[in-house]
């Protein structure tokens, strides 16, 4: 009998214990909320100008190789611990240069397509300001999630690359991500060449 009442206890226990229905938590999104971008014109000798985030707190400028005519411009966002890495070389009415720089452009923009799940292009003109070019948005683990090139097709290229200080994964860059690639958007709208 008193086997009977124990089990009947338990029995008794375990359908009232349950009231409470078991719920799924909701998808949640992270939440990360960036300053409104405050642009100022970057003027640093160089043979073009554009407007730079202030977030951007560190400029790095430098020549490339042995050509005291190409530079490249960093600006660090530390913030979001990422970069935009800017190229600039002159084309000096010499098509041949412009069509390899242009080729070099896009083939650079190529290799991602091992990790990209996506390369989302859009073109990008200006006749008034005489700037041309092309951005390039990259979807998935790739190394760079943006790209672009801008020139005016007879003197001046420019490329940039957006580059994170992480191992890439997508899902947790998005967020800054979105925020620099309309940096770079911003950049490309506002380049003038000297």
């Amino acid at each position: 009998m008193k086997l009977n009442n124990i089990l009947i206890a338990i029995l008794v226990i375990t359908i009232t214990a349950c009231g409470n229905d078991t719920l799924p938590k909701p998808a949640a999104h992270l939440r990360l909320e960036y300053p409104k971008a405050d642009y100022k014109k970057l003027e640093a000798g160089f043979p073009f100008t554009f407007e730079k985030n202030e977030l951007a707190t560190q400029i790095k400028a430098r020549t490339i190789g042995n050509d005291s005519s190409s530079y490249g411009i960093d600006l660090m966002y530390p913030a979001l611990k990422g970069t935009i890495y800017l190229t600039y070389k002159p084309i000096n009415n010499n098509k041949e240069r412009l069509l390899t720089l242009l080729k070099d452009a896009q083939g650079f923009t190529q290799e991602h397509t091992v990790k990209a799940d996506e390369i989302a292009e859009q073109l990008y003109e200006n006749k008034e300001r005489k700037v041309y070019g092309m951005f390039y948005e990259v979807g998935g683990n790739a190394a760079s999630q943006s790209q672009f090139y801008v020139t005016d097709s007879t003197s001046h290229f420019l490329t940039g690359s957006l580059y994170f200080y992480a191992k890439p994964n997508f899902d947790s860059i998005l967020p800054a991500a979105k925020y620099l690639q309309k940096d770079i958007q911003h950049i490309m709208e506002t380049v003038t060449w000297k």
